[in-house]
């Protein structure tokens, strides 16, 4: 490597309104050098990465490729200048054959058909329609696509988060390979194990700036966890009394989820969840959760494993059979849950209404009084109740959450529920949550920011690889505990590389 950058980003930044993703990032990476990108979830790195290769503008900040500036506000300069990603997500068009999806980026067939054979896949069928492709395929397809125009710079973000083990080992190779030709790789991912295993730097953000580069070294992993987050944090001070551990141990088990299995993500699950508790989800960027709630929330089918409700074996086909077992699920975004068209009274009345129709007119005053009761509970602002896309975005999710409780579920599954919500929302849906736990309701709590599982959870379940890692009492559960465990290192030793090497291979630290 030279001491010349072949890629610069200096002072970047990105506004979605008020809300700033990017303040003020910068990245510097050298010829042939495979540099790390990393930061805790919302630090901005997607965003980064999207800027680079020309996905979303910038506000602010320049990027120069061998020392000159470039504009790069289209996919398509950021290709013609050898800026290529191979995102989180695949990229193919479902509908289409994987040969007329390298027509529409101009991919050289001969080229990938040798990267995708290179990468563990020989058989590939070209006429094969994308949506047929097993979504991991899907992945070595997307970065096949990338390598065969030859790129100075790839942008890997969690290339091997959906890969099985021997998938993932041919995608590391390829990456060596190409820094050994002096090809450039940036490389995110949520494994130590691969960032020591491949990376010369890394650079870290924190709330949309960067804050520190290190080199790669033994040792460095407390470095970085550092460097994610910031001031050493003291431990916070559970803000709604959790139950205490003796009631916690003699509640009923109302959830127990046991070997779980979803596709390529979510891999031998198994936890309780008691009635009268409020058991927090942590997770990076991809480890399983979406699988997990989706499973819970009967929206997928799993692939092995058992759901039990009070003591019996279930087995969801579709939403409908989740929420008749009494599980009720919330998303982050209100969008997927809500009519926005329609009045406060319809959305809570969803979920119930049906259960008073009985092939008849809906009775209206029994279902007014639910509403209502909810609506107070909740203190709904329902000055704009016409239609709900009016409300503001705390109290929209005050009436995702006031349709439940209508409707009396006993366990809500709440997936990144305060995102997006102002701080005094949240202190309501946390003394919320903890009200219905007092009740005897169960609540399953996924959440992206870190200090939220002190201020109303009773324990910590941590997920890193599409397998449960370890499971924290409120107590200890404070941000850097988590971010340790959510980055799969042990709890109060120093890093095991071979450790963390067998959790990627599929072995279970104990």
């Amino acid at each position: 490597m030279t001491d010349q950058p072949l890629l610069e980003a200096a002072g970047v930044a990105k506004n979605y309104g008020a809300v700033a993703a990017l303040k003020n990032a910068s990245l510097s990476v050298l010829p042939g050098e495979v540099h790390a990108l990393m930061g805790a979830n919302g630090a901005g790195k997607s965003t980064l990465v999207k800027i680079l290769t020309g996905a979303i503008p910038s506000n602010a900040g320049r990027i120069l490729l061998r020392g000159q500036e470039r504009d790069i506000r289209t996919p398509a300069k950021a290709r013609r200048a050898g800026l290529v990603p191979v995102y989180q997500e695949p990229s193919l068009i479902p509908d289409l054959d994987v040969l007329s999806n390298l027509r529409l980026t101009q991919t050289p067939v001969e080229p990938f058909r040798a990267w995708v054979a290179e990468l563990g896949v020989p058989d590939l069928d070209l006429r094969d329609l994308a949506r047929d492709v097993p979504l991991a395929i899907q992945r070595v397809l997307d970065l096949a696509r990338a390598l065969a125009v030859e790129p100075d710079v790839m942008l890997l973000d969690e290339m091997t988060a959906a890969l099985p083990a021997n998938l993932a080992e041919r995608v590391l190779d390829v990456v060596k390979q190409q820094s050994r030709t002096g090809r450039s790789v940036i490389f995110i991912s949520h494994r130590f194990v691969e960032i020591a295993a491949l990376c010369d730097r890394a650079t870290v953000l924190r709330d949309g700036e960067t804050v520190g580069v290190v080199d790669i070294e033994a040792g460095v992993e407390e470095r970085i966890v550092e460097l994610m987050l910031g001031a050493k944090v003291e431990k916070r001070r559970v803000s709604v009394a959790a139950a205490a551990d003796g009631e916690a141990a003699a509640a009923a088990t109302r959830v127990a989820v046991r070997n779980l299995r979803v596709g390529t993500k979510l891999h031998d699950v198994s936890f309780d969840l008691k009635d009268g508790e409020v058991a927090g989800v942590v997770a990076l960027e991809g480890q399983g959760q979406d699988e997990l709630f989706a499973a819970l929330a009967g929206s997928i089918r799993p692939d092995g494993g058992t759901i039990e409700v009070d003591g019996k074996a279930v087995a969801f086909h579709h939403p409908v059979d989740a929420i008749s077992a009494g599980l009720a699920y919330v998303p982050g975004d209100r969008t997927e849950a809500l009519a926005m068209q329609q009045s406060v009274r319809e959305n809570i009345a969803l979920p119930f209404s049906a259960a008073f129709r009985n092939w008849g007119p809906i009775r209206r005053r029994q279902e007014s009084g639910l509403v209502q009761s909810a609506i107070e509970r909740l203190q709904i602002d329902t000055r704009a109740q016409r239609e709900v896309q009016r409300l503001s975005g705390g109290n929209q999710q005050k009436v995702t959450i006031a349709r439940w409780i209508a409707a009396d579920a006993r366990t809500l599954l709440c997936f990144d529920p305060t995102r997006g919500i102002d701080v005094g929302t949240k202190q309501e849906i946390y003394k919320l949550l903890r009200q219905l736990a007092g009740q005897g309701k169960s609540v399953l709590f996924y959440t992206s920011e870190l200090e939220e599982v002190q201020l109303v959870c009773d324990r910590a379940i941590v997920i890193f690889g599409g397998r449960v890692v370890d499971i924290l009492p409120v107590e200890i559960a404070d941000e850097p505990a988590l971010t340790r465990a959510a980055y799969g290192l042990p709890r109060d030793s120093a890093p095991d590389v071979g450790v963390l090497a067998a959790s990627h291979a599929g072995e279970v630290r104990p």
